[in-house]
């Protein structure tokens, strides 16, 4: 077993004593059980495989993304586990402690000025430009993970899992998103 082994098979539970008496049973998926904290590893894990099943990632590659944190922290991990290297366009807008934590695990960071730390529209369009454009060396790979539908066969199984701790029996599934994959991969499974 290896470090990617333990990413998905998180644990469900039924929330007691926060919510009201007589209500329905509600109960939570803990995907911070995920090596990194964060479901976000479900959806790394798939983009990387995916490419490098069909071929667009290939060995002594460098992985190339811009992103605000969660999803450079997943790549981050996945990355160093199979030995990629993994550069990452982010900006000062987002957090000091996820920028530090991609670092840590082997990403070399581009950081694109922000305007008095605020995100907006052309930050976010300058960062996928300064992705775009590292991406054209040669020897890289960019996920490009708002673009990337192999992201959403990551939350597959996320949906499953759900199906399948709850035997079936959900009445209503209410989910939290940073980007939409999650929500289309598990709703395509939980409906």
């Amino acid at each position: 077993m290896n470090l990617l082994d333990v990413i998905g098979n998180t644990s469900l539970v039924g929330l007691r004593k926060v919510v009201p008496q007589g209500c329905g049973n509600i109960f939570a998926k803990l995907e911070w059980e995920n090596p990194t904290g964060s479901m976000k590893d479900r959806a790394a894990q798939a983009m990387i495989s995916q490419a490098e099943n069909d071929g667009r990632l290939k060995p002594e590659y460098t992985v190339v993304e811009y992103t605000g944190g969660s999803t450079g922290i997943s790549l981050a991990l996945i990355c160093v586990a199979k030995g990629y290297k993994l550069h990452v366009v982010t900006s000062d807008a987002f957090s000091e402690d996820k920028r530090i934590q991609m670092a840590a695990l082997g990403a070399e960071l581009t950081l694109v000025p922000s305007e008095g730390g605020l995100t907006t529209k052309k930050l976010i369009l300058d960062m996928i430009e300064a992705a775009k454009e590292y991406s054209k060396k040669p020897g890289t790979y960019w996920t490009n993970q708002l673009s990337n539908h192999d992201s959403i066969t990551g939350y597959y199984k996320l949906g499953e899992e759900i199906w399948d701790q709850m035997k079936g029996k959900i009445d209503a599934f209410v989910h939290s998103v940073g980007t939409a994959a999650s929500l289309r991969g598990v709703g395509s499974y939980v409906r």
